[in-house]
């Protein structure tokens, strides 16, 4: 076990190594692209070595987790939070680097960019996940949010991706603009922008009820709201998902989502806990108006993308209920949900690469007797519908991720029974879209004259049947995965918990801090 001082550089230099090494390896693959001509073979052989330098991280991060390092109070965070929202990155990493090698091979693309990109994305998302700073979390949100503007426009020939690219830059900005003036009415109330430095201050000068506080916390709860597609901030979604590529639309629902959480649930945690009432009030207003509004509209959707955009705008919603528990059981159960919703996201649009057609949407009626001519993607699809939908023993861990966020709701200090009515009323309305896209497959002949499925390249093959196993297996034996979850919950410190773990002392949890 080693113990980082964050005061000192080169401890903090250690502590970033996961960070520094994909930094320096996208730079590094950033002129391997620009180096050679643009060709289908180049475009691969940086995607390739995008995979490789993307699974040498995730190596580095395992590496910290498993040596149990700790650190000081900084700036960034080491602690086995973050390193499990790091995994999931990673893994989304990996996943849409891997699509995007064939999707681009389908499509004609030869811009190797494409995954450095995402590489760079990525980088800003696990800084994100470190933060325990707000200039740090505004830095990471910044640095992930530029990669996504550029790889949300990638497709410059389809009108639709123009107008998402667009649409998701302005309302980027103007939330960005939200969340930057949240931080300075915050730093105006406490002086700091320390999360467990706000923490402090708020408790020994009174500020829970500072209107500039207040006011700084209603504009952050903005532009998170934002980033994590939230009603009513949700608007942008359906339109950027539906004219991104089919990879950068997995990896903007379920990547880019995982890492907003992470930051959302840490300041949530390490900042904000004494203003539980003011916090509370508002994610649960947020939660049951999402997971009412995804879900229904969801069900009135034909195209896959769209229909998927609606499916993550709800997951959101669900996501916030873990968050509105303000428990370390709610942290674990949100950490655990993000990594089954990643898979069956992934998995998904595994199966949409597959049947695209030039910039033509894919719809429901593609997926008709499916079964009939691509029996596997057929079942892998329906997998990844029942993890999504939570459905017993075929959604896997699916099933245990809903679970979970409904058991930390109703074992809270404050049990969350509102929310957890609307969860499972919300998730039998899903039912209604996911189960449609299942029936059609299996239940309906396909048409005469349908366009003829192509076979699976390989780098989508092994996204989707990974994800597919994973999402099984886990469901088998979740406790492990559990296990995991639990020991990645986000540290909360007391005063004076800068001294190595020799004289550490006692920590108060976030159930005690909630229940102030």
């Amino acid at each position: 076990m080693r113990y980082y001082d964050l005061s000192i550089p080169s401890h903090l230099s250690a502590a970033l190594l996961p960070d520094l090494v994909l930094m320096a390896g996208a730079m590094i693959l950033l002129l391997v692209a620009v180096w050679q001509r643009e060709s289908p073979g180049h475009q691969r052989t940086v995607g390739v070595l995008s995979i490789g330098l993307a699974a040498v991280t995730l190596g580095t991060v395992l590496a910290m987790m498993f040596s149990r390092v700790s650190g000081s109070d900084g700036p960034i965070a080491v602690d086995n939070f973050r390193w499990m929202v790091d995994i999931v990155i990673l893994l989304g990493t990996i996943a849409a680097i891997a699509l995007g090698i064939d999707d681009n091979d389908r499509a004609g693309t030869t811009t190797a960019e494409t995954h450095v990109l995402i590489l760079l994305a990525s980088s800003g998302m696990m800084l994100l996940a470190a933060a325990r700073d707000l200039m740090i979390v505004f830095l990471g949100i910044e640095l992930m949010s530029v990669a996504v503007y550029a790889l949300a426009g990638l497709n410059r020939r389809s009108e639709r991706s123009a107008e998402g690219a667009l649409k998701y830059f302005l309302l980027g900005a103007f939330s960005t603009g939200f969340l930057l003036y949240g931080i300075a009415l915050i730093y105006g109330a406490t002086g700091t922008t320390g999360l467990h430095d706000i923490r402090m201050r708020v408790l020994q000068h009174g500020l829970e009820s500072s209107p500039l506080l207040l006011t700084g916390i209603a504009l952050l709860l903005v532009g998170f709201g934002f980033k994590v597609s939230t009603v009513p901030f949700h608007m942008w979604a359906p339109d950027v998902y539906d004219g991104s590529p089919n990879p950068i639309t997995a990896y903007m629902a379920a990547t880019v989502k995982a890492a907003a959480f992470a930051a959302f649930l840490r300041v949530w945690v390490e900042a904000f806990q004494g203003e539980y009432g003011v916090w509370h009030r508002a994610i649960v207003g947020l939660a049951i108006a999402t997971m009412i509004i995804g879900n229904a509209v969801g069900l009135q959707q034909r195209n896959l993308k769209r229909l998927l955009a609606y499916s993550s705008i709800a997951h959101a919603g669900f996501i916030l209920v873990a968050i509105a528990t303000g428990t370390l059981q709610g942290a674990s159960a949100m950490l655990f949900y993000l990594l089954a919703y990643t898979l069956a996201t992934f998995g998904a649009f595994a199966v949409i690469v597959v049947l695209s057609r030039g910039d033509a949407p894919v719809t429901t009626d593609d997926l008709t007797g499916l079964w009939a001519v691509r029996p596997w993607l057929a079942v892998a699809m329906s997998v990844f519908m029942f993890a999504l939908m939570g459905f017993p023993i075929a959604g896997g861990i699916g099933f245990f991720a809903k679970w979970y966020v409904l058991k930390a709701a109703l074992q809270a200090p404050q049990p969350q029974v509102a929310l957890s009515v609307v969860l499972v009323l919300t998730t039998v309305i899903s039912a209604g879209y996911y189960l449609y896209v299942v029936m059609v497959m299996f239940m309906r002949q396909r048409r005469e004259g349908a366009v003829v499925v192509p076979r699976t390249p390989g780098w989508t093959r092994f996204v989707m049947f990974a994800c597919a196993a994973a999402i099984l297996i886990l469901g088998i034996w979740p406790d492990y995965t559990v296990r995991y979850a639990a020991v990645g919950q986000p540290r909360v410190s007391a005063p004076g918990d800068d001294a190595p773990p020799a004289v550490a002392r006692p920590r108060p949890g976030i159930t005690a801090s909630a229940s102030r």
